[in-house]
């Protein structure tokens, strides 16, 4: 219970552990600090990660004839959305941190551009062709996945890049929101297994890149 002195109330605190968790990871530079003010980690900013990504979203979207929106869901410190708002006709980034998205805001500026601050799982989520997660899913509950998974039918297209061990594994064990992965348990998310049982119409293997501690792979979900 938190007590307002001010009045001699006594509220009870809104719980709201994954955007809390977030925050702490920047304030205490948990993915490490790179040479800014916000760092999403090594995977938004080891080249060997990051350019086949970017190569890979680029063809996909440079492949329609007319440019399509793009929502950027967890959008972290934008070191790779920055390198995708040309090839979009909208590009709406997301993430929950409120700092972080005020920093990107004031650095990042497209006509094309807008930044958001949103709870992925709970928040109403913008409506565009394409959503793009890319290791995002791997941080949060089962819960979260499954919210999060529900509002995928709103997009024709969704691209999900998570970090999975690079050999035999037990998919979606649970874990609670935070800095950490499903890795620590030997395991990664599946959306097409339980209890996420995502169904789409189509799904393709975009990109395989393989680290110290696993395997990134990305996939494209077309949803109808």
């Amino acid at each position: 219970m938190k007590e307002d002195n001010n009045k001699g109330i006594t509220r009870k605190k809104t719980p709201w552990p994954t955007k809390d968790a977030m925050q702490q990871v920047y304030e205490k530079n948990l993915w490490g600090s790179g040479d800014e003010d916000f760092y999403s980690g090594e995977g938004s900013h080891k080249p060997e990660i990051v350019k086949p990504y970017v190569e890979k979203l680029i063809a996909f979207l440079s492949s329609f004839e007319n440019p399509i929106s793009v929502c950027d869901l967890g959008c972290g410190d934008f070191n790779v959305g920055k390198e995708l708002v040309g090839h979009a006709k909208n590009f709406i980034a997301v993430d929950i941190v409120p700092e972080l998205i005020e920093r990107n805001k004031e650095k990042y500026k497209a006509p094309n551009l807008e930044f958001l601050c949103l709870d992925v799982s709970k928040d109403t989520l913008p409506n565009t062709d394409c959503a793009i997660l890319r290791q995002v899913l791997q941080h949060i509950s089962n819960d979260e996945v499954k919210q999060v998974a529900a509002k995928f039918v709103n997009y024709k297209y969704v691209i999900v890049t998570e970090h999975l061990p690079n050999k035999d594994f037990t998919p979606n064990v649970d874990i609670i929101s935070g800095q950490g992965t499903r890795l620590k348990k030997q395991s990664g998310i599946n959306l097409l297994l339980a209890p996420f049982n995502l169904k789409v119409v189509a799904q393709r293997e975009l990109l395989k890149v393989v680290d110290e501690h696993g395997i990134i792979v990305t996939v494209l979900y077309k949803m109808y």
